[in-house]
């Protein structure tokens, strides 16, 4: 066992231990990957062990020691490690934006459920426009690795959402090509044609409800739904000509009315 699974242990609520309804209903909101078990600690928990471990003298060290384990298969970390990897990365002090994005990039190729992404995007305060951050994420844009996308989408939306760079967050989503982005979770079709749900769990990929790759695409719906709400007109001239497939709009037609920020707001 790995010192920070010692240190999360203590932290598992013991509902999350004793009740069987309670435990399955977060493990199914999280879905994480078979093999990526999740023990149960709640955030704010997590973030306190974060901070406190990143303030130690070996922290560059405990950082080091979760790539070496992720490098070994999805088995070597928890879910809990997975995110208080990422917390740690955003809670060093004293990190230069050269280091620091030099973890990040060791971080985001491990990244493979929506819950430790969506964290580690919120919690990048150190993410300026200024020090080359857009530029890091055009690279994430291009890629053909679902979380990767899911990764430049949200932070897009967490760290650039301003009229200078709504042209450009437009201009990326406009330019993904969703056939190409492998994913590890399959959609209601896939798993038809792989022998159901047990088959495909059983091969260590997961299942979605909507089509593959299902958090990139949702990714990019909460990215619209958030321009919605700060950008309207810009937004809707933007999807008059956009090239996203029918489904993506869906699913940002669904989360602009979920939000109460947009609830009221035509979405085209």
């Amino acid at each position: 066992m790995t010192l920070t699974r010692e240190l999360l242990e203590p932290l598992v609520p013991e509902r999350f231990r004793q009740e069987e309804r309670y435990r399955q209903g977060h493990i199914r909101i999280v879905n994480a990957l078979p093999g990526r078990t999740v023990i149960g600690v709640h955030i704010p928990d997590m973030l306190k062990l974060a901070k406190t471990l990143a303030a130690r003298e070996d922290a560059a060290v405990i950082i080091e020691e979760f790539e070496k384990a992720a490098a070994c298969g999805r088995e070597a970390l928890v879910h809990e490690e997975m995110m208080l990897w990422g917390m740690m990365i955003n809670c060093m002090k004293g990190c230069s934006m050269e280091d620091r994005t030099g973890m990040l990039r060791k971080y985001v190729p491990h990244i493979d459920n929506w819950a430790v992404c969506d964290h580690f995007c919120g919690g990048m305060k150190w993410f300026r426009k200024a020090d080359g951050g857009w530029d890091v994420l055009r690279g994430y844009f291009a890629s053909e690795r679902e979380f990767e996308v899911r990764f430049a989408t949200v932070s897009a939306m967490s760290h650039f959402m301003d009229e200078k760079y709504l042209p450009r967050i437009f201009y990326q989503l406009d330019s993904l090509d969703f056939s190409r982005i492998r994913s590890d979770y399959l959609g209601p079709s896939q798993v038809r044609d792989a022998g159901g749900a047990e088959a495909v769990l059983s091969s260590g990929r997961g299942v979605v409800i909507g089509e593959s790759p299902y958090y990139a695409r949702m990714g990019v719906a909460w990215c619209l739904a958030a321009a919605l709400a700060r950008f309207p007109d810009d937004t809707r001239a933007y999807l008059r000509h956009s090239d996203l497939p029918e489904d993506v709009l869906k699913l940002y037609v669904r989360k602009a009315r979920e939000s109460f920020r947009t609830r009221g707001v035509s979405p085209f």
